[in-house]
């Protein structure tokens, strides 16, 4: 097997986009729910997301990541909005090789806007397999500061499709 780390600038625009849902869940008071990644030396604060499964509905899919990566089950969040366009991010090229077995380029994703109906006490990063170590209530602003530069992009074009809702 070809070693997929140290593909080059063509094979690498050649590969497709992952499928993916994420989740704005916001608590109504202008914070936003993100977590420090468990698999991260460094900060890396996201918010929850994830691959949509073949045949899977986004919206179906981002539920189900709420509920793997949070503990939030659906009945504690609400949809209030879904970016109409998807957004796309690029991993760095020193990633390519390394994530989702050097498949894709990067990710595709639609994102959900969902208001947290539910009080702390719901929310648990620990069920396995845990992707979180810690997470916090964080604005919008906050959060720009904390994502991964290659993800700020990404971010600033969601929070800007939901300004206002938040």
């Amino acid at each position: 097997m070809a070693d997929k780390t140290k593909l080059s600038a063509a094979e690498i625009a050649a590969l497709p986009y992952r499928p993916c849902v994420g989740v704005v869940l916001t608590n109504g008071a202008g914070q936003v729910f993100v977590g420090q990644r468990i698999d991260s030396e460094v900060p890396a604060w996201q918010m929850p997301q994830g691959g949509i499964d073949k045949g899977e509905d986004p919206t179906d899919a981002a539920f189900r990541e709420l509920w793997e990566e949070t503990g939030v089950s659906s009945d504690k969040a609400e949809l209030l909005a879904i970016t109409s366009d998807w957004v796309n991010y690029d991993l760095p090229e020193h990633l390519v090789g390394k994530l989702w077995k050097g498949r894709y380029r990067g990710q595709t994703q639609k994102w959900m806007l969902m208001r947290f109906n539910g009080d702390d006490r719901d929310v648990d990063i620990t069920q396995p397999p845990a992707e979180f170590s810690v997470w916090a209530w964080k604005t919008p602003d906050e959060i720009l500061q904390a994502i991964v530069p290659f993800k700020r992009q990404v971010y600033e074009q969601v929070f800007a499709a939901f300004e206002g809702k938040i």
